[in-house]
């Protein structure tokens, strides 16, 4: 059985050409080395983390561009997800800036949201999330999500947080780079363990802004 012996260095290389070549004829001549330095030691990797995230899945590397202006057939970026519920899990993307390693929810139904923003106004859930957030950001993650620009109605501005209920979607990340680990087994464990950091975030989006 094939087991994970870390991301080739080549991955890198792999995007940075990519991002020169971004056309159909390019990629099927280079498939084979997008499937050998990318896809499969990606693939071994989420199956090693599996049984600690749960099931993961590759995103397809075509781009969808029926609505776009940018017409480039192919991601730059090869993204992979560990669903704890729609929309809420863990995350990580190799492209030839190095490794994204992140965590938390991005779809935001109407009801979904409402579930968030109530969780943020009670002061017990509320003050939760904010404690985890600090934990995350002084781990080294960058909390983000999408935003409104000013509190939502029927909640006061001077809420104590006001900020976090302006997210319509709310994850932390880091980039990495390229850490040398990343081409050896231990990225297992090391991956596993920036996403352990993010488990209380995913965690409380779970119980508190899951459809």
């Amino acid at each position: 059985m094939t087991t994970f012996q870390g991301i080739p260095a080549g991955a890198f290389g792999f995007y940075e050409e990519l991002q020169d070549n971004n056309n159909r004829e390019w990629w099927q001549e280079h498939k084979d080395s997008y499937l050998s330095l990318i896809r499969e030691p990606l693939s071994l990797l989420l199956a090693e983390l599996e049984p600690r995230f749960g099931p993961a899945k590759l995103f397809r590397p075509n781009r969808d561009i029926r609505f776009s202006e940018d017409k480039s057939p192919y991601k730059t970026a090869q993204g992979a997800v560990a669903s704890v519920q729609e929309g809420v899990g863990y995350y990580l993307q190799i492209s030839a800036d190095g490794l994204l390693v992140g965590g938390g929810y991005h779809s935001h139904t109407p009801a979904q949201l409402a579930r968030y923003r109530n969780s943020v106004d009670a002061s017990g859930t509320g003050e939760s999330l904010r404690r985890i957030l600090e934990a995350v950001a002084a781990a080294g993650f960058a909390v983000e999500g999408e935003q409104l620009k000013t509190v939502p109605r029927g909640y006061a501005r001077e809420h104590p947080r006001a900020e976090l209920l302006k997210h319509k979607s709310l994850a932390a990340s880091v980039n990495l780079g390229r850490p040398d680990w990343l081409a050896t087994p231990a990225a297992v464990q090391d991956i596993a363990g920036l996403w352990e950091d993010l488990r209380p975030l995913v965690d409380w989006v779970s119980r508190h802004a899951a459809p």
